[in-house]
């Protein structure tokens, strides 16, 4: 099956085929660096850092580009409350974004342009629209002549005769109007003001419009045309319709073949804003207390992968403690490799390192390793269906968890070797095409693959939490096994209280401990 993509200039899913055979070129609009990273900046960039890692795995060579916007009111608002400049705000918080983004496991960009950066492309970009009659001066600003392009609203599907005033997005404000041939006109260029950062331009003295930058980071960057276009279904309008009539009216060439937008985040059914209070920013989520426990990075990755990118997704408790369940299913079976090997010689043994044995490349050739490498990618072909593609990884991590549950019991898996490897294997790197992946939780994970509570199988498991150990506190296994026969007499005592209490220890140390027929314990770290 070939790769089909929905595109919202078509409004329909069409065959992906890119301007040149195995290559592809990405642009992604970035954030305006004034503020930490929110829930939709997360599903953006998850989404978007998604389809690229399977445009690699399908065997594409991309570049993938990603701006900075870090010319705008908004960050020197931000700088004016702080008493600071725009370019201590926006490199506190560009910093901020990839402390943020690397803990969701998103892979950087190729190129991070930012505007501040690309001034002589933008001030090329606005001269040639001005040469060709498509922009004009009048006092201090540039403005785009909106009627002179005939494509405009083709994107977004608006028509112009029935767009309000002040339409275009970040509008300077009073006055601004009267300059404008047209007030459905934006900015290209804004004449500076008292107080506020500027640059030298043909125009006078001043800063860029939003739009423009984006245009010009393309060009500068990829080129005229690039293959695909990607952000948020907010900025279809205007954002991205005046990129397209920027662009497509200076080079004569369609800025982009295929424009994907990601649907939006609601909480608990109302729209993500500041002013409703239920702006929530990623770190806010990861790091600070919630009412039924702590949200790991992974589980947050996987929450925005269950709905299909198009479609808005609804932060909740619930939904979140959903994901964080069905993150832990799939983390004990990625931690498989991890914890057992197998010796054709000895069979199957325990261990801990957080290295396994290297297995060989995926054997195409096992009949279910194929049936889940094309399921997958059928998923994914089909519009990067996600949901589709995460049942294709639980199919697997249920059948590894089943065996690792039997290892743990002392029992033998029901899949041969070789295939219980092989499911392992193709789950290790399935996963990690969704870019999930052990290891970039520390809070969830400070010392490498742990073990779910859930295997102990005994009936006196613990209501409460045990202390933690102190840092740096370690137990010798003379120790542990110390506790272990402690435990023991105490259930032969009948002192439930004791027991709970010792094998509550026990997994504050990270010891697991698995009950045998017959009144025997066997543990592991």
């Amino acid at each position: 099956m070939a790769l089909t993509l929905y595109n919202s200039l078509t409004r329909r899913k069409e065959l992906f085929q890119p301007l040149v055979a195995d290559r592809v070129s990405l642009y992604c609009c970035g954030v305006t660096v004034y503020d930490y990273c929110h829930l939709g900046h997360a599903r953006s960039y998850v989404v978007w850092d998604t389809l690229r890692r399977y445009l690699r795995w399908r065997g594409y060579g991309v570049r993938y580009v990603q701006n900075f916007t870090d010319i705008d009111d908004k960050i020197l608002n931000r700088a004016r409350q702080e008493g600071s400049t725009m370019d201590a705000v926006s490199e506190r918080y560009t910093a901020a974004y990839f402390e943020d983004m690397a803990r969701l496991n998103i892979l950087e960009a190729d190129e991070y342009p930012r505007a501040t950066h690309t001034l002589d492309g933008i001030k090329r970009l606005i001269h040639d629209l001005e040469q060709k009659g498509y922009a004009y001066a009048a006092g201090g600003d540039v403005y785009y002549r909106v009627e002179k392009f005939q494509g405009y609203g083709k994107l977004s599907g608006r028509k112009l005769s029935d767009l309000q005033a002040g339409a275009s997005g970040r509008l300077a404000g009073d006055g601004e109007d009267s300059k404008k041939e047209n007030p459905f006109d934006f900015a290209l260029w804004k004449g500076a003001k008292p107080e506020e950062p500027a640059w030298e331009s043909p125009w006078g003295s001043g800063r860029p419009g939003w739009h423009i930058e984006c245009s010009a980071m393309v060009r500068d960057r990829l080129g005229d045309s690039i293959d695909i276009h990607m952000g948020g279904a907010d900025l279809v309008f205007p954002h991205h319709e005046n990129e397209i009539a920027q662009s497509e009216a200076a080079t004569g060439h369609p800025l982009a073949r295929y424009w994907l937008h990601n649907g939006m985040v609601n909480v608990g059914g109302e729209k993500m804003s500041k002013s409703l209070g239920n702006f929530t920013t990623i770190r806010a989520l990861l790091d600070e207390p919630q009412p039924d426990g702590p949200v790991s990075a992974m589980a947050l990755r996987l929450f925005i992968l269950q709905a299909h990118y198009r479609k808005p997704i609804d932060l909740t408790p619930e939904a979140l403690q959903s994901a964080g369940n069905s993150w832990l299913t799939l983390r004990r079976a990625l931690e498989f490799g991890h914890h057992y090997h197998y010796n054709p010689a000895s069979g199957w043994h325990p261990g801990d390192s957080p290295d396994p044995s290297p297995l060989p490349d995926l054997d195409r050739t096992l009949p279910e390793v194929a049936t889940a490498i094309a399921d997958f990618e059928a998923g994914l072909d089909d519009d990067l269906n996600t949901p589709v593609a995460l049942a294709v990884l639980f199919r697997l991590a249920k059948a590894i968890g089943r065996d690792r549950n039997r290892l743990t019991h002392g029992e033998q898996p029901l899949e041969d070797p070789q295939q219980l490897q092989q499911n392992w294997q193709v789950l290790v790197t399935l996963a990690a095409v969704l870019g999930l992946e052990l290891g970039y939780d520390p809070a969830e994970n400070p010392d490498g693959p742990a073990d779910h509570p859930a295997e102990a199988t005994d009936q006196d498991a613990p209501t409460g939490k045990a202390s933690a150990p102190e840092p740096g506190e370690t137990v010798s296994d003379a120790e542990i096994q110390g506790l272990i026969e402690a435990r023991q007499t105490a259930r032969h005592n009948k002192d439930w209280a004791e027991a709970d209490r010792l094998r509550a220890k026990l997994q504050a140390l990270k010891v697991t401990v698995i009950d045998q027929p017959g009144g025997d314990s066997r543990w592991y770290r």
